[in-house]
């Protein structure tokens, strides 16, 4: 088996190759670009046009108690 430092030499030199290999990733730039804001356009556009009493319902549920509070089942 190699010495540790030659492996890790030999997988740098692969990710040397590989990202040396691909002449333009502008195009992944853009599209992350995109993707990102079309999401957010879209849940902020999703998120303003909820009715209010929505909004409240949401935003105190976690603060609500459970009707019934949850039993253990006995077999």
């Amino acid at each position: 088996m190699g010495s540790p430092r030659n492996f890790y030499s030999t997988i740098i030199g692969m990710y040397k190759y590989i990202l040396e290999s691909v002449e333009n990733l502008n195009w992944l730039a853009v599209i992350s670009l995109v993707l990102f804001f079309s999401i957010f356009v879209v849940s902020t556009i999703w998120i303003m046009t909820r009715k209010k009493d929505y909004i409240d319902r949401m935003s105190n549920m976690p603060l609500e108690d459970d009707e019934e509070p949850l039993q253990m089942v006995e077999k």
